[in-house]
């Protein structure tokens, strides 16, 4: 088999790096821009609504509509992303958003835009959020180098939070002056850049995409590679144990700034500006600070740092404390998501790539929002203290599991596609055919048993991450030298994708320990459905 080489370790960037990238810098802005317009939707939309009988509902249902899609479709949309080119994929998503948000801006001057309308739009608009998560983020690896990858999640962030802190403003600006047709103009524009900026995109590098798998093979492929990997289960765990406990104060701050400051509007939006400021600040800091600290002494800093703001929000009624304390909020926020995401981007092969961010997505909006609602009822049953307090002490007792599950050191793991010499096959079936059972016989003294049956076990998950629906390893009762792997594949196409690059360089050094306490060559037999022979083949030709 032949294997790439390993990729340079993961060298700390400064926080501008990615932006010295002319293409990375374009894409960048133009996102930015449509952020901002993606903001000022919102805001649009919401103000629509204000004036009906039912307002209260049908404002929260804005956010809803937005926000629905990324749970329904991150994961056939990560399939999407794997199984075509991400950046025709990315414009034509991206076409059909400036198309959405053109039908906004066209029924609004024309005043037909009931309510029912208005969400369904929004709906639409969020499926096209939805669609370009995955891709988008599996893309951003293809964009700048691999050491470059933490500060490109962190700048991202920035892109997220300077949006949320403008947009709403600039909205604030246009509908008061001259209506909300224009904001929704203004999102057309601003999605037509991001379009512009992805034609002019010309990847030096692009990569190949072999025929598309099947849907749903590619939908079970996926979910069996995040199911079989303890690095990307670990990861989402660490992300969840802090979105949790950190979504109490996106949820509840609202009502600290009515009930507890005695803040209006005006108020709560300079809350959240502070939680902006912090987080911008924590994107600039960040390259900085990961230079003298590892990702895990960042993770439980970060951690105690959200403890603290969720106390003091608690506890303080000063209102210049608690916007004290949201700044450090703001940057332990990005922190820990710009490090989690970007160990994600750098530990999922390409193969997979969009899926496995796919499922990260889904973590991450299910858990704040199953957060939001939790601490919601919390905050009705018990008050608002008590459902700080108890957020804080869940974000300490996560934090402290950092020291159980901390994240892995990736920059000295060889995530390289690995391919397969060919087969040497007397017929080679139709690549529906399947299962297909592959048997590989090893022979191995006894002594070594014991060491072969511990390096086995890494083989296992590298089998079941890459196709195997099922693995076991047996011996026969006659020998004492013998071991038998038996994997179950899905189909002949599935076992060729296994054979053409889903394994990494890990992987492959995972089945070369192995081996090296092995005798001779092992013997490798792959069985196919008897109906799948080629006798049978040529007698329905002949018939």
């Amino acid at each position: 088999m032949v294997t790439a080489a390993a990729g340079p370790a993961n060298r700390p960037a400064s926080a501008w790096a990615p932006l010295r990238t002319a293409v990375y810098r374009n894409l960048w802005l133009a996102l930015l821009a449509a952020n901002v317009g993606t903001w000022m939707q919102t805001v649009g939309a919401q103000w629509l609504l204000i004036h009906h009988s039912n307002a209260s509902t049908l404002v929260a249902l804005v956010q809803t509509a937005s926000l629905l899609p990324v749970l329904l479709l991150a994961l056939p949309a990560g399939v999407l992303a794997d199984s075509f080119d991400r950046r025709h994929l990315l414009i034509s998503v991206q076409l059909f958003l400036v198309a959405v948000a053109l039908a906004l801006t066209l029924l609004t001057l024309t005043n037909r835009m009931p309510p029912a309308l208005l969400l369904t739009l929004t709906f639409a608009f969020g499926v096209g959020q939805a669609l370009t998560l995955p891709a988008w983020a599996a893309v951003i690896p293809e964009l700048v180098p691999q050491d470059q990858l933490r500060a490109a999640s962190a700048l991202g962030s920035i892109s997220v939070n300077v949006a949320r802190a403008v947009g709403p403003a600039v909205a604030g600006v246009l509908i008061a002056r001259i209506g909300v047709a224009p904001v929704f103009a203004f999102n057309a524009v601003a999605f037509l850049i991001f379009t512009y900026a992805l034609v002019r995109w010309r990847p030096s590098n692009a990569r190949a995409v072999e025929v598309p798998e099947r849907f749903t093979a590619a939908l079970r492929a996926g979910s069996r590679y995040v199911r079989h990997s303890p690095t990307v289960r670990r990861l989402l765990r660490r992300a969840l144990v802090f979105v949790i406990p950190a979504s109490a104060l996106w949820a509840l701050l609202p009502l600290v700034a009515n009930r507890r400051l005695g803040l209006g509007s005006g108020g709560y939006g300079l809350l959240l500006a502070a939680l902006g400021v912090g987080a911008v600040a924590g994107g600039l800091l960040l390259a900085v600070i990961r230079n003298r600290l590892s990702a895990n002494q960042l993770l439980f800093i970060s951690g105690v740092l959200f403890t603290v703001a969720l106390t003091v929000v608690a506890t303080v009624r000063v209102v210049p404390l608690v916007l004290l304390a949201l700044l450090p909020a703001g940057l332990a926020w990005v922190t820990v998501l710009a490090n989690v995401n970007a160990e994600m981007q750098l530990y999922l092969p390409a193969w997979v790539r969009a899926r496995g961010l796919a499922v990260y997505q889904v973590f991450f909006a299910g858990g704040q929002a199953v957060g939001a609602f939790a601490w919601g009822l919390v905050a009705d049953l018990a008050g608002l203290v008590p459902a700080f307090l108890a957020a804080a002490a869940l974000m300490l007792v996560g934090t402290l599991t950092s020291r159980i599950w901390p994240l892995p050191e990736l920059a000295v793991v060889n995530r390289e596609p690995v391919t397969y010499s060919e087969l040497h096959l007397a017929h080679e079936p139709d690549p529906g055919v399947g299962p297909v059972l592959v048997t590989v016989q090893y022979t191995v003294r006894p002594e070594r048993a014991q060491q072969f049956l511990s390096a086995m076990d890494l083989v296992r998950g590298a089998r079941q991450r890459t196709g195997a629906m099922r693995w076991g390893l047996f011996r026969p009762a006659e020998t004492t030298d013998r071991f038998i792997e038996v994997y179950l594949v899905p189909s002949w196409d599935e076992h060729l994708r296994q054979h053409g690059g889903r394994l990494t360089g890990e992987d492959w050094q995972a089945e070369e320990r192995a081996r090296q306490l092995t005798d001779g060559e092992p013997q490798i037999r792959h069985l196919v459905p008897a109906a799948a022979g080629p006798a049978l083949n040529d007698d329905r030709e002949a018939v």
